[in-house]
Parts: structure tokens; sequence; C-alpha cells
């Protein structure tokens, strides 16, 4: 909250306010109304000061404000942007009435979870990015979010989740096909050569003809996680846990191993992970 004065009035209304909207709300002391606004705005608003900042205006020591506003009455609370009143509200409220005010310039919970998104990603941290945007795109599910989906998107990329990715980019519409767009469309391009490697298919061939090459299977699985193919990975380690011989207890440990340090791999909330711990779960009883 700012309290808005001759001194930095410049500064918060006019410079300020080219980068984001402020809400200046005007109060005095012997109007309890104007009080009361004042303090559900500040508290509406609080969590939201990279969108929009509160500012207040006393108009017993700052009446020359007031005045330049050209208030006739309290409370009264007027939005600003790039210096000049796009809306504003005046009389008592309700909190309903705030909340409809407000909702119209406040980012909705689904915007703080892409933005939340994009910042993991531009940080490495895939693992909250895909936590951020599932939940993002399901809270947009009727809204066709086109920089929702492409988010999703690159999160599917990295996960090899390139089916996923692939269905989704084709969702996009001609008019949202911008450079990010591109972008992924050529990182989907480079997943998909990488996915099916001539060293991969190499192992592919080798495990074939020796189903029971358990080097070889691990060598396959490393190779599948390293390009993502994580549930192939998984499928082939948990079959030798399960079905391999009793006599060989060691390399079947490395194969729980193997499958255990894969799990740890996937990001949060990644449905493989319940999956194969409720498998491993099951061969202890």
């Amino acid at each position: 909250m700012v309290e808005i004065t001759l001194d930095n009035f410049q500064q918060v209304i006019v410079e300020q306010s080219k980068e984001k909207h402020i809400l200046v709300t005007f109060w005095a002391e012997q109007i309890p109304e104007s009080i009361e606004l004042k303090d559900k705005l500040a508290q509406k608003t609080a969590a939201f000061s990279d969108h929009i900042t509160l500012a207040t205006v006393d108009c017993q020591s700052q009446g020359q404000i007031a005045q330049q506003f050209g208030i006739q009455g309290l409370p009264t609370a007027v939005l600003i942007k790039d210096s000049q009143p796009v809306d504003g509200i005046s009389g008592p409220q309700t909190d309903e009435t705030i909340a409809a005010f407000l909702d119209k310039y406040l980012p909705k919970p689904e915007d703080l979870l892409l933005q939340q998104a994009q910042q993991a990603l531009a940080s490495g941290d895939v693992s909250t990015a895909n936590k951020a945007i599932s939940e993002a795109y399901q809270l947009a599910a009727n809204d066709n979010r086109a920089d929702i989906k492409l988010v999703l998107a690159d999160v599917y990329i990295q996960t090899g989740k390139t089916t996923e990715a692939a269905a989704l980019l084709d969702t996009i519409m001609m008019v949202d096909q911008d450079s990010y767009y591109q972008t992924l469309i050529a990182k989907l391009e480079l997943a998909n050569e990488a996915a099916n490697s001539p060293e991969i298919q190499a192992l592919e061939s080798q495990l074939a003809a020796n189903s029971d090459d358990i080097s070889v299977m691990h060598k396959l699985a490393a190779q599948y996680n390293q390009v993502n193919r994580n549930e192939e990975a998984l499928a082939l380690l948990f079959k030798h846990v399960q079905q391999g011989p009793k006599e060989d207890a060691d390399s079947k440990a490395k194969s729980k191993e193997l499958l255990l340090d894969i799990l740890k791999s996937l990001p949060e909330g990644d449905p493989l992970t319940g999956k194969y711990r409720r498998k491993l779960y099951t061969l202890m009883y």
C-alpha cells in the first residue's frame, strides 16, 4: 500500500501506472465507511502486488489531490492506468460488489499458475512447471487458452509425452501459431528423432535376439529414460523384477534400483510414479 502525497504523485500515478493498474482509495478518519473500503481493498489485493498497486489518499491531509481527482464523496476508489482513470466505485460496498469490481482487473488463478509454470520452466524446474500448468489447464478447460496449451505442450515434450504434446499442438489455431509454437514443433521433431535413435534401435534388436541378456536390458532401460520413454523403461525393469529367476537375485536387485531411480526422476504428480510404486508394493505382499 502506498500513501499518495504531492511528493510522490508523479511517480505513482503517472510513472507506475504505465506498468500496471494503480487502485487509489480515498478516505477520511471521520468517515468509517471509507476506512472499511480501504481495508477491504488492501486485503483483497495483497496477493496481487505484481499486477495492481493499492494507493491511498487521506482526504484530510491531501485535499488538493482529492480535488484534482474530482472526488465528491466518500468512500470512493478510482482505478488508474496510463495516468487515466479507467474505472471506479463509490458509496458503501459489500464484499460481493468489491469482488465483482476487482475480478475484472485481477489475474485469474489459472493466470497465476501459468506465470508460475513459465518461471519454473525458465529455471529448469520441470516438475514444478508440470504441476502448475496441469492445474491451470484444468481450470481453463472451457476457455481454449492457447498460452496455457503451449506451455503444457512444452512440459509434455520435456517429460517425454510426445504423443500428448502432438495432440495438444494440433488444437492450436493458426492465429495462435506464434514463434513459441514453431519452436515447440521443432522441439517435438527432435524429441521424436532422439526417442528412436540408432543406439536404441540396436539395443532393442540385441534384446529381441537374447531376452535373457540383463546387461542389454539395463542399458536399454537407461536409454529409454534418457529420452523420456519412461513407461517403456519401467515396464522392462518391472518385468524382470517380477518374473526373473529367483537365483538371479543380484540382477533383479539392480533392476529394482534402476526402476526406483527412474521413479525419483519423474516430475511430481506423474501417474507413472503411483502406478509402479503400487506394483512394487504388490510384490512385497
